[in-house]
C-alpha cells in the first residue's frame, strides 16, 4: 500500500513538474529576448563611450536614444520579474530574474520577493539581493534619522541635525567627485532646489570623496549651492555604514520631523515627489 501511494506521489510530482515547466517556457523565451536586447544595446553604447573626445552630436543624440530604450525594457523586465516571483513563488524560478533586477526595486517590492518562505529563497544568486535589501533596511520609511557630524568645504563642523527635524523636508543626498553617474543626476538635483527651496526645502550634500580640491571643485562645477559635509574618508565615510550606502548616486528624504518617507530618488521620480509635496 506504501509502495503504491509513494509511486502516485511520484507521478504527480514529476507530472507538476512538467506543468510547471511548460509555464515557465513563456516567459523564459520574454526574458531571453530582453536579455538578448540589452546586450545589444550595451554593445552600440560602450562602441559610443570608446570614442571619447570624437564623440559627435550624433553619438550623443544616438546615446540618449540608446538610455531611453534601456530605461524602457528595465521596466518591462522590473515589472516581469515581479509576475514570475509572484507566479512561481513556490520553485526557484524567479531566483535568477530576482537577482539581475533587484537594485531596481523599491524597499517594499524587495521585501515582499525575497519572501523566506518562497521556493526560491536560499538560492545563491540571491546572496546580493539580500544584503542589498538589509542596506535599505537602514534607510527605510518610516525610520528617524541619525545624525551624520562631519567637516563643510571650509573646515567647519556641520551637522544633519542643524536642518533635519526642524519643520522642513531635507533631501540628503549621497554623491561624489569621482562618481560618473553622481555628476549625470546632479542637474536633477540643481532643479529640484531651484524649484522648492523657496517652498521650504532643504538639501545636504554628503560626499564619499577622499580628496578635498576635487570635491570642492566639483560642488561649483556642478552649480551646488546648498551645504555640503565631508568626512573625506571615501568608501568608509560614516553615512555609509549608518544609511547603509553601498553605491552612489543615492538619497534620502526627510519629513519635516526628520522621519525617512522615501530614498532612492533620481531623475522625474525626484521632481514629481517633490512637487506632489509641494503642490
Amino acid at each position: 500500500m506504501k509502495k503504491i501511494f509513494l509511486a502516485a506521489l511520484l507521478a504527480a510530482q514529476t507530472f507538476t513538474g512538467f506543468a510547471q515547466s511548460q509555464d515557465f517556457k513563456p516567459y523564459e523565451e520574454k526574458m531571453n529576448k530582453l536579455y538578448a536586447e540589452f546586450e545589444v544595446i550595451g554593445k552600440e553604447f560602450a562602441g559610443i563611450r570608446q570614442k571619447g573626445d570624437a564623440i559627435t552630436e550624433a553619438d550623443k543624440k544616438r546615446a540618449e536614444e540608446l538610455l531611453a530604450k534601456d530605461d524602457s525594457l528595465t521596466s518591462i523586465f522590473t515589472t516581469t520579474t515581479l509576475e514570475i516571483a509572484k507566479k512561481f513563488k513556490a520553485t526557484k524560478f524567479p531566483a535568477k530574474y530576482v537577482g539581475d533586477v533587484y537594485g531596481n526595486l523599491t524597499y517594499d517590492q524587495l521585501k515582499e520577493v525575497l519572501d523566506p518562505t518562497s521556493g526560491y529563497y536560499n538560492e545563491e544568486s540571491l546572496k546580493n539581493a539580500k544584503d542589498f535589501l538589509a542596506s535599505l533596511e537602514l534607510r527605510r520609511p518610516g525610520l528617524m534619522y541619525t545624525d551624520l557630524v562631519m567637516k563643510d568645504m571650509n573646515g567647519k563642523e556641520i551637522k544633519l541635525s542643524q536642518f533635519a527635524g526642524k519643520g522642513n523636508y531635507v533631501f540628503v543626498d549621497f554623491w561624489a567627485s569621482w562618481c560618473g553617474p553622481c555628476r549625470q543626476e546632479m542637474p536633477n538635483v540643481v532643479e529640484a532646489y531651484k524649484r522648492f527651496h523657496d517652498k521650504g526645502l532643504e538639501i545636504i550634500g554628503v560626499s564619499f570623496d577622499q580628496k578635498k580640491e576635487a570635491w570642492t571643485a566639483m560642488v561649483k562645477k556642478l552649480g551646488m549651492t546648498w551645504p555640503q559635509m565631508s568626512d573625506l574618508k571615501g568608501w568608509q565615510c560614516a553615512a555609509g555604514k549608518i544609511y547603509g550606502i553601498r553605491s552612489i548616486p543615492s538619497n534620502i528624504l526627510l519629513d519635516p520631523e526628520g522621519k525617512i518617507v522615501d530614498s532612492d530618488l533620481r531623475g522625474e521620480d525626484l521632481l514629481n515627489k517633490l512637487a506632489e509635496i509641494y503642490k
